[in-house]
């Protein structure tokens, strides 16, 4: 099942993307809500019934694709976690060192935006850098998982561009900064949930396309550290919860490591993709001033 955050007629709701279309199970059934995170709160037997529901949906709740657009997957998650050097090719063009253990920093809120909406070149800097990555939304409750049984914590599976001020992310030792900027961290479009793809995500080609460029290739099982392991090792810490969302990292090929750099300028178009999970686009523009 895949499930998308969206605005019909500017009023948010939640669709499910099906072979005949999108479908407005907001409309089909009000109790669903618009929320993705508090239906998610539901439990596990709330996505089973709505992929119920959505098959059977009749034909005047298919949305023609100008009938509606993309919000951002989840816009207020609990926690978002983000994995740094998790790709070893990454890890050498970054000139760190291959970590023994996940590096994790945090995404705000407000740095989130939607598909098709605008990546956002800011006044003070002309580095806004691109990063491809594979995120997990989290499905149940949980603290000490086992990482045997880890999966069964994953609601799914999305897209994420962390788009990054590399002049401010590399002033401290912290990231956090630089990789929080309004209007920098593209996720999205959909929720493709777990049924729809390989265990754990692994074995999926991971692009970043700009301009219609190539610029990042790689798979998934390249990540040094997997759903599994990460998962565990984060709920060592912390507790996990409904529609808190995990970034699993970035293969090389970003263009800080290019010769010469590769920043995003005004105009640009990227293109996260996952094989089986399908493409985030984002225009880039100049912040307003």
């Amino acid at each position: 099942m895949r499930i998308a955050s969206i605005l019909v007629r500017d009023t948010p709701a939640l669709g499910v993307k099906t072979a005949r279309g999108m479908v407005d199970v907001t409309a089909l059934d009000a109790t669903v809500g618009s929320s993705l995170r508090a239906l998610l709160e539901r439990g596990p037997e709330a996505l089973a019934i709505l992929a119920h529901r959505a098959a059977e949906a009749p034909e005047q709740l298919l949305l023609a694709p100008s009938a509606f657009r993309y919000r951002t997957l989840l816009p207020e998650p609990g926690k978002f976690l983000c994995l740094g050097l998790n790709y070893v090719a990454h890890a050498s063009e970054a000139t760190y060192e291959t970590p023994r253990h996940p590096v994790v920093f945090t995404r705000l809120p407000s740095s989130l935006l939607a598909h098709e909406e605008p990546l956002v070149v800011p006044t003070c800097s002309e580095q806004l850098d691109y990063e491809a990555e594979l995120a997990v939304v989290v499905g149940r409750t949980g603290r000490d998982i086992p990482k045997e049984r880890a999966l069964e914590w994953v609601a799914g599976y999305t897209l994420f561009n962390d788009g990054s001020i590399r002049d401010y992310q590399k002033r401290t030792h912290q990231w956090t900064i630089g990789k929080n900027f309004d209007g920098t961290g593209p996720l999205g479009p959909e929720l493709v949930t777990p049924d729809e793809l390989p265990e754990g995500a692994r074995g999926l080609r991971i692009q970043m396309r700009v301009n219609g460029e190539l610029l990042q290739d790689a798979t998934t099982s390249d990540m040094i550290f997997d759903v599994a392991t990460v998962i565990a090792d984060l709920s060592e810490a912390m507790t996990l919860q409904p529609g808190d969302v995990i970034a699993m990292g970035t293969p090389s090929g970003v263009g800080a490591a290019r010769k010469p750099p590769r920043f995003l300028r005004a105009g640009d178009v990227c293109e996260v993709s996952v094989e089986r999970v399908g493409v985030l686009r984002n225009p880039v523009v100049n912040a307003a001033k």
